[in-house]
């Protein structure tokens, strides 16, 4: 009998190994289509986040085929590209964020990872500096508190840092709407806002700001996915947090929460491939 039990053990052991394996190193494509009030015309957009300097094939060839194919109209980048190891490289980051920015328009936001970079110049000192020089010589729009507005289309793109504060593992902080309009200011009830805001746990406030859609990552989808509980742990070590992956509304704002496409300090994944979101937004019906 214990032998059954422990050859069964160790089946159990070499299946989630092989699944761990496979979900790591795969990433899915994921289609929203979001009706936006306002919208002078249909357009598409990729949004990428918590890359961590992943590769998908040689040059993330795999990654960059998958966005062409998707013909998207411009790439959103909601953070985390790099890994913020002292001793790593930014290199895969910057080559794919670099070659994206050559087919298409490119409006990157920080996630915590460049935040802390930017910030911590005693550990990295201008690491971030460098990074971003060569990110807006490839003519990538960097979004760090700041908007850009898309006239043919009537969408305003904002990109927000917060303070590490509330990236605080094991609790939450409250945000209030007007530490965002601090940073930010107030969006146009006139255009089409769309927020580009790594941590996902603020939704609440981001939509009391005025976001129509949020688009974020940070949580890895739970890191592990079970049927019905859904993701399992957030990066803040929360089990089973609110928000871990898909499409969320509150109130009159949406948010498509990606679950990312790499992973640091642990690397695993379970029943949660990385995905590559596409966003089809389509001007609203009147009736």
């Amino acid at each position: 009998m214990i032998q059954i039990l422990l050859g069964l053990m160790a089946l159990c052991v070499l299946f989630f190994l092989v699944v761990i394996i496979r979900d790591v190193h795969r990433f899915v494509t994921v289609e929203y289509r979001i009706p936006c009030r306002g919208l002078k015309k249909s357009c598409c957009f990729v949004m990428l986040s918590d890359l961590h300097n992943k590769q998908f094939g040689e040059h993330n060839g795999r990654l960059l085929e998958a966005v062409e194919e998707c013909r998207p109209d411009g790439v959103l980048i909601a953070g985390d590209m790099l890994t913020s190891q002292v001793s790593g490289s930014f290199a895969p980051a910057l080559e794919t964020v670099s070659a994206l920015a050559e087919k298409y328009p490119v409006y990157y936001a920080n996630g915590n990872h460049e935040y802390r970079v930017k910030t911590d110049t005693e550990r990295y000192e201008d690491r971030y500096e460098r990074y971003a020089k060569q990110l807006r010589r490839a003519g990538v729009v960097l979004l760090e508190n700041e908007s850009a507005l898309l006239p043919e289309t009537g969408i305003r793109i904002f990109g927000v840092e917060i303070d590490m504060d509330y990236y605080k593992k094991l609790r939450k902080s409250v945000m209030k709407v007007s530490y965002l309009n601090s940073l930010l200011g107030r969006p146009c009830a006139d255009e089409y806002n769309i927020l580009l805001a790594h941590n996902p746990d603020y939704f609440q406030a981001y939509a009391g700001w005025g976001a129509d859609l949020v688009l974020s990552g940070h949580v890895h989808g739970g890191i592990m996915r079970l049927p019905v509980l859904g993701g399992v742990l957030s990066p803040a070590l929360r089990l089973f947090p609110r928000y871990d992956g898909g499409l969320y509304e509150e109130g009159k704002s949406k948010m498509v929460l990606g679950r990312g496409l790499g992973t640091h300090t642990l690397p695993i994944r379970v029943f949660n491939p990385g995905e590559l979101i596409v966003v089809r937004l389509e001007p609203e019906r009147v009736n």
